[in-house]
């Protein structure tokens, strides 16, 4: 019997969510029923869908199917007409439901005696599919405005910069100036790459510090840290903590990170930064290739409310926000950089007790 759906592919990447639910839309799945002998075959995801142990045998008594379904087979039985298809609710573990099309296939009208096949659709996929569909239609229309937009941000960004460049060939020891150049450049990469979702980012191999990138994030929210009485624990490793990749997005990343934490904290609450080198793992991943290298670890953690373990699993995905002005792309461009740079971001959360994102990264060679 096939394996229930991992979302990953045979390569070992995680495939998208349309791609996934896209596969699941067209799993066929079907119940062979006997009549004489009260028993069914099971293939596909039947018994999945179904509820059943997946493990055991794909024959079973027609006993052990769900109530709701049996009762469609005997009526489909006792007529001997093929069924078009009804909507079922199944119960699952947990108080959730499941809904599945049942069809009977290749009846006979009168024919009692003779195997039945069922169809079974679940019903999930097509509604995830409309969801992604949705997502990418607001996708699309975002592409559009910021293509338009970074044209006209560009042209105000030559202004900005000549301004800055005079005032620091006159004070050179301007660092509020030198700041304010270093920003106009992220601006300027950030309109240059669409809000990270127009194209793939292209990482540049300079060694970064991820030290000095979350010190520089830190100025950048310094006046709310201030504002709000915010104290920041530093656990920062003394030796330099070099990864592979480009400052200007990986400080974009952190900055999202910090500024969600901000927003999190009421006032004289903790900021806790760490940095740690992580040695590589003894025993390789699943399809992993060629050497392991050792792994950075950065740690994000506040002392906000924390989030409900029902958005937990939105909280990358692309327009979610719980935030009355929030955008809902913070996240999701930070995910973006963090895989572009061959990381990975997690998120760990308990309601009263703040959040913690966890981000490793390829140390540099």
């Amino acid at each position: 019997m096939p394996e229930q759906n991992t979302g990953t592919k045979e390569t070992g990447q995680p495939e998208s969510d349309l791609v996934a639910a896209l596969r699941d839309y067209f799993v066929i799945a079907f119940i062979l029923l006997d009549p004489n002998e009260q028993s069914v075959t099971l293939t596909g995801r039947a018994a999945h869908l179904l509820g059943l142990d997946s493990r055991r045998s794909n024959r079973c008594p027609l006993a052990s199917l769900p109530a709701p379904v049996r009762e469609v087979i005997r009526e489909v039985l006792a007529s001997g007409q093929p069924l078009d298809g009804r909507h079922l609710e199944l119960a699952e573990p947990g108080g959730r439901s499941r809904t599945i099309r049942l069809s009977a296939l290749g009846m006979e009208p009168g024919a009692k005696e003779a195997p039945v096949a069922f169809l079974v659709n679940d019903l999930a996929p097509p509604v995830e599919l409309e969801h992604k569909l949705r997502q990418l239609e607001r996708l699309a229309s975002v592409g559009t405005l910021s293509a338009g937009m970074a044209h006209e941000i560009r042209n105000a960004l030559v202004a900005l910069r000549t301004f800055t460049d005079l005032l620091l060939e006159k004070m050179r020891e301007a660092d509020l100036a030198a700041l304010a150049r270093r920003e106009i450049d992220r601006i300027d990469s950030l309109v240059g790459r669409m809000l990270s979702f127009s194209g793939p980012v292209r990482c540049l191999a300079a060694a970064v510090s991820l030290q000095e990138t979350l010190e520089h994030s830190l100025r950048l929210v310094q006046s709310r840290l201030k504002a709000k009485s915010i104290t920041v624990n530093r656990r920062f490793q003394p030796a330099p903590a070099l990864v592979p990749g480009e400052d200007i997005q990986l400080q974009q990343a952190f900055l999202n990170l910090l500024l969600n934490a901000l927003d999190a904290m009421e006032p004289k609450g903790k900021l806790t930064l760490t940095i740690r080198h992580v040695d590589p793992p003894s025993a390789p991943a699943a399809g992993h290739t060629g050497p392991v290298s050792p792994q950075i670890r950065v740690l994000v953690q506040d002392t906000g409310p924390g989030i409900s373990p029902e958005n937990l699993p939105r909280l990358f995905e692309p327009f979610f926000t719980t935030k009355p002005n929030g955008t809902g792309l913070g996240l999701p461009i930070t995910r973006r950089i963090i895989h572009e740079h061959h990381g990975e971001i997690s998120v760990r959360s308990e309601p009263g007790k703040g959040t913690i994102f966890e981000i490793l990264l390829p140390a540099a060679a």
